[in-house]
């Protein structure tokens, strides 16, 4: 098995918004509402990617390939709020291939493309499998959580601030 991580594309986005919705539909059932995760719409993400494509501002996007077909992506930059950290933005990876090794190359890749001493990512509490996948790569919830409302819900989905701190030597 071949598995190849490189820079987004803009023919990638309809293959990034189906695999998007899967692991959403997948990884969050019991965590989000069934009617948020049962109405999610492949095309309108697949425009929101579009649309952001030339417009991510100082963010990047890198997609994994496994054999020449898209298995995952991680979206990453500078913190959204306070410039100064990293933010993993979004990691996901296709049900079909979770456990490939094609998130630990994602999570690896960005790790070592952001600068910053302190890497931050927002993930629902309660989800153990990416709390295992992140502690393996040394990022641990600092005690910070928020709520995530997903556009037209009312639901306020319970989020843990996840964190790594590097040391001095950057790693």
């Amino acid at each position: 098995m071949t598995l190849v991580v490189r820079p987004e594309t803009e023919a990638d986005c309809d293959a990034l918004a189906q695999l998007h919705v899967l692991a959403w539909q997948k990884g969050y059932r019991g965590l989000l509402p069934d009617e948020i995760l049962d109405t999610l719409s492949v095309q309108e993400w697949a425009q929101m990617r579009r649309e952001r494509f030339n417009n991510d501002g100082p963010r990047r996007t890198l997609v994994a390939e496994l054999d020449g077909v898209v298995a995952g992506f991680a979206r990453f930059g500078p913190d959204r709020y306070e410039e100064e950290f990293g933010e993993i933005q979004a990691i996901y990876v296709h049900p079909d291939f979770w456990g490939t090794g094609a998130g630990d190359a994602l999570i690896r890749e960005a790790l070592k493309s952001l600068p910053q001493q302190e890497i931050r990512l927002w993930m629902l509490e309660g989800n153990e499998r990416a709390q295992r996948f992140y502690a393996r790569h040394g990022l641990r919830p600092n005690g910070t959580r928020h709520f995530y409302r997903h556009r037209g819900s009312d639901f306020d989905a319970p989020e843990l601030q996840i964190v790594l701190h590097r040391g001095q030597s950057g790693g």
